[in-house]
This record gives structure tokens, sequence and C-alpha cells, in this order.
């Protein structure tokens, strides 16, 4: 009886020590026992794998709690069946408890994990536009990443290399047939082209652009970044057009095609645009002779980059006058030799970089060779220098020092040319940029570049290189065929953010009266005698009307109609540079196994947003 005794006081003191509010505790099966620290209690993590040290409390179990809480979020907690009680003492009881690590609990309900298609399309996504490699599929890292993203009761499995390039395959179809099917729907589509070389490789890019008639909002999409073999020639050109038009079917449907000033371009565009059919009866019938190849197919109408006109003219056209002049010659070139040689010399050398930073605190922008708006950008950065903090520069780095006029001409030739710069940028625009935007621009470029005429004492004439005047009215000769065009004037006029406000000269505003008529007149079939008298009306309507966004064009559909038409075109040929940018950025040297077809399904589905709104939720 005595020992029974005693046994049961042990018995009760190892309990004490060790703490019957842990061992009662609902979650202590986690938890191994070590030892006791005063009025603490020393345990392991099981769940950290054993090697997590924690201590709590005799008393208390709110540490481990938290640290179940924080630490193992992610684990559905088992409480402690009743029936399995622990004998107090017993080591092998009290450390009964999951010896594995938990893991995620994939037995989620259907609404908080996806399907296999679904993760796929997520991992496409990550891909595409972030222009990962394919090959990211196999990385280790990435497929262990994957594997912690449920999947309808089971960890997620990255698919292999092979699996994931047949699944974007299959992805491009459905885009390339979602896009024809967008074009069957509509009646005008515009295109920009252009070539673009990159690693001794050549590919000929094409983009659409289009008006929702529903919305009156504007859409782009790419059409083909093409591997174009063998020499530029206009013929070659104008063959790989037509087979991208033709495969979309769009040879009937676009507008208007937009492209540089490159020669071929322009020539392919002169030779297999169709000539305007010649309303003369009385004409004599005149044999001609063209290469059966000549009429196998017919290029779209064609419009020169707005953009690469305003760069000839600021670097061909302002060049040649600054250089004709004795005068103006000698201090254009000495203070543009000046500041290039601070460019090459804060772009070349740290130290030097950090004298420029210590004494304006910005960095000096270094020019593009092949873009004017950077040299624009980088005079405009020294022009707005105080010529003593200018000066200090050019003492610091030993090189010459710029005086009043140097200085005053760079301010002079940075006031000029500060319209056309606002103006490139308006027209290299997309979202919001239509053809009917370019007459507008140019008049208010060529209003704002003579303005500043006033005040010049250096470069007064600069300001007249630009604009001519001919017979009161204002003139830019690299623009003149834009000018003199009816439907350019109607794109603007159909635009209710500008109808004839732009227009200073009541003649012309008479005449796009008259012209937006005569159209609206073509686009009526109604059978009232009074067609001309319905389309006069509505005209004037809508040039009363103050409404100046596009959704008002629906109270007036002869309106809309022919703006549908006309404004489908951009001004300028940077939609389809942009393209290039991004194909930049997917073939790079580390790539040069990506064959060609590839690379244009994956420009193509990144630059269409092919993925983009890619959710859990929407698939």
């Amino acid at each position: 009886m005595l020992l029974l005794i005693q046994s049961e006081s042990a018995r009760s003191s190892v309990g004490n020590s060790r703490g019957a509010g842990f061992l009662s505790w609902k979650y202590a099966h986690y938890f191994s026992f070590l030892s006791v620290k005063d009025k603490n209690i020393v345990v392991n993590c099981t769940l950290c794998g054993g090697s997590k040290t924690l201590s709590t409390s005799k008393t208390s179990n709110s540490n481990l709690m938290k640290h179940l809480q924080k630490q193992h979020a992610s684990t559905k907690l088992v409480e402690k069946d009743p029936k399995r009680s622990i004998v107090v003492g017993d080591t092998s009881s009290a450390d009964a408890s999951p010896a594995k690590q938990r893991k995620l609990d994939f037995t989620k309900p259907a609404s908080q994990s996806i399907t296999q298609p679904q993760l796929h399309r997520l991992i496409a996504r990550y891909v595409v536009e972030d222009m990962k490699p394919i090959s990211t599929v196999k990385s280790h890292a990435f497929r262990g990443l994957i594997s912690h993203i449920p999947v309808r009761g089971r960890a997620g499995q990255a698919p292999c290399r092979k699996t994931f390039s047949s699944y974007l395959d299959q992805e491009y179809v459905k885009m390339e047939s979602e896009l024809k099917n967008t074009f069957d729907e509509l009646e005008h589509v515009s295109t920009t082209a252009d070539i673009w070389t990159r690693h001794n490789k050549s590919f000929l890019g094409v983009t659409a652009h289009w008006i929702i008639p529903q919305n009156m909002k504007r859409e782009k999409a790419a059409l083909a970044c093409r591997s174009f073999l063998g020499q530029h020639t206009s013929d070659t050109i104008a063959s790989e057009l037509d087979n991208i038009n033709s495969s979309h079917g769009l040879s009937f449907k676009i507008t208007l095609t937009v492209t540089d000033n490159g020669s071929n371009c322009v020539k392919a565009f002169q030779v297999y645009w169709p000539p305007p059919e010649s309303d003369d009866e009385d004409e004599e019938d005149e044999v001609t002779f063209v290469s059966i190849g000549d009429v196998l197919f017919f290029l779209p109408p064609h419009q020169r980059c707005a953009s690469h006109t305003m760069n000839l003219i600021s670097c061909t056209d302002v060049e040649k006058w600054l250089l004709s002049e004795a005068a103006t010659k000698t201090i254009y070139r000495s203070s543009t030799t000046k500041c290039a040689g601070l460019w090459n010399k804060a772009s070349r050398s740290t130290m030097a970089a950090e004298i420029v930073d210590g004494i304006i605190a910005k960095k000096l922008l270094v020019p593009c060779t092949t873009r004017w708006n950077s040299f624009y950008d980088a005079l405009e950065r020294i022009s707005k220098i105080p010529l003593v903090e200018l000066n200090t520069i050019s003492s610091s780095l030993q090189l010459k020092c710029f005086n009043e006029r140097e200085h005053q001409c760079i301010r002079e030739y940075c006031a000029v040319m500060q319209p056309l710069t606002v103006a490139l940028d308006i027209l290299q625009g997309e979202d919001h940029c239509f053809y009917g935007t370019l007459l507008p621009t140019l008049e208010s470029l060529m209003t704002k570049t003579l303005a500043e005429k006033n005040g010049l004492e250096i470069l007064d004439g600069l300001p007249d290189a630009v604009v001519k005047v001919r017979d009161g009215i204002l003139f830019c000769t690299r623009f003149a065929h834009v000018l003199g065009s009816g439907d350019a004037l109607l794109a603007a006029v159909t635009l209710p953010k500008f109808k004839l406000r732009w227009l200073l000269d009541q003649a012309r505003k008479d005449l796009a009266k008259a012209r937006s008529s005569k159209e609206d007149e073509f686009f009526t079939y109604a059978e009232s005698d009074d067609t001309y008298g319905n389309a006069e009306a509505e005209v004037a309507e809508y040039l009363t009307s103050g409404a100046t966004g596009l959704d008002s064009l629906k109270h007036v559909p002869l309106i809309k109609k022919l703006s549908l038409k006309l404004n489908a075109a951009t001004p300028s040929s940077a939609p389809v540079e942009r393209l290039f940018s991004l194909g930049n950025l997917i073939l790079t040297p580390k790539r040069n196994k990506l064959s060609d077809r590839k690379f244009e399904k994956l420009l193509l589905m990144r630059y269409n947003c092919w993925f983009e709104g890619t959710s859990v939720d929407q698939h």
C-alpha cells in the first residue's frame, strides 16, 4: 500500500512538472516534450520536422497556438482524440504525434481549386506575357512552384516542354480563328507594315486597326511578323503583303496601308495599287502591256508615315537651312559640337557623370542616331541649364565653354522645334489617334511654329524653313499630298472632336461641308427623292451639335458610316514599330534556337494580349 501511494505521488509530481494544461490541450499531439525550465516547459514542433524548439507556460499554450497559426496556416489541424489518453510519465505515449511534416491540403472544395487546362493557361500567360523561354516549364524551381497549386484534389503539375509547345500552337490557331471571325463582321480595316532586321534575319511585320461600330472604340491586332527571305525588292514586298492580307480575308476591306518612306515600300504600292478608272468615255482605248504577275494581285491604297515625314523635316529640311547661311552655320555647328563633347564625356566616364550630377542634380540625355526626338530632348536638357552651371560642367570636364550666343542659339532652336515634337507624340498614338487627327495636327503645328518667329534673333528664319505661306495659306512641302487630300479633310471633319473648329479659312470650311453632304448622299439608300436634302440636314445637325465624343455619332448614322471608313487608319506606322520592339525582347541571342515560325506565334500572342485577363474565375 505504501509503494502504491508513493507511485501515485511520483506520477502526480511528473504531471505537474510537465504542465497539466499542456497535456490536456487539444493540439498537444503536434509537439513533443523536452524539458522543464522554471515555470515553463520546452517542446519540439513535429510539423517543423522536430527541429523547432518552443517554450510555453505550464498553465498557458498561447505561444504554441500562435506558432501553429503563423507557421502552419495551410495545415488543417485535427484535435486530439479524447479516447486516446496519454499516461503521465509514459514517454512513448506523451510523444505519440505525427512525425512527418504536413503538406498542403489539396482536398479543397471545387470552388477553391482549378483544373489542369486552367493551370496550363495560367502558365502560358506567364511565359508569353513576360516573354520567358518555353524551356521555363522544364525548370525544377518552376515545377516545384507549380506543384503547390491545388488542381482538383491533387498537386498541380507543369506540362513538359513538348506538350506545352503543342498547347501554344493550339492557342495560336484559336487566336487566328477569332481574328478572322472579327474581320468577317467588319467593313473597314487599315494596316501598317514595315520590315525589321535582327540577328541577320529579316521579318515583315503587319498590324491591323479598326473601329468597333457599336461603341466607336479603336482596336488593333498583329497579323504577321514573317521571315522575309531574299532582297527587299518592291515585287517581293507586294507579294508578301498580298499573301498576309488575303490569308486574313482583308484584301477588299483595307482602306489604307501605312508604311515608312522607304523607296521599296513606296514603289510596291505605286506598281500594285490599281489605278483609278477613267471617266472619259470618249477616250480611245490604248493597248498596254503589263507583266502577268502584276495582274495577279493588287495592294490597297497607301499612305506614307506622318512621323517619318516629320523626321525628314527636322533632320533634312531644317539641317539644310541651318547650314545654308554662313552666320547660322557657324554658330549652330559650334554649339552642337560643344554639346556633343558633353554627351560623349558624360556617357563614357563615370567620373564625368558624377560631376554633372553633382552640379545640376540631373544626367545629360544622350541622343540616339535613329530618332530625332532624342536629339531634341538632349538639346532641351542643355538649354534649361543656366549658362554659369553649364560652363562649370564644361570646365570641370576640361571642355570648351559655351558663350551667350551659342546658348541662345540652342534655346531658340528648341523653342521653334517644340511644336513639332508635340505633333510627333500625338501622331504616334494608337488608342485615340485616328487618320482624321492628321490634318488638325498639321494645321496647329504650322500655326504654332510661325508664332515662335516673334522674338527670335539668331534663328529668325527657321520657322520659314518648316512652314511656307502660299497665297495666304500655311503650307508644308513634305505634306503637300495630305494637305490637298479630300479624304484627309473628311476624316477630320467626321471626328466630333474637331468638326470644322480647326479650319481657319472659310473657303475650306465651305468645301468640307459640301464634300460631307456629297459623301453622305452616296451612303444614303432610302427611296426618298430628297436624299441630298436629308444628307444636308444631317450634316447641319452634326456640325451645330456641341458633342465631342465619338459615341455622339450614333445620332447621325450617315456621318458615322463615313467616319468608320475614313478613320480606321492611323497617321503613322508607329504600331508596327512597337511590334518590333517586343520582338527585340523575344528574339534574344540566348534564344537562337527559336524557329522563325515559333517566334512569330509567341510575338503575335504577346502583342494581341491573347492570354491577358486569364484568371481562375474566368476559366
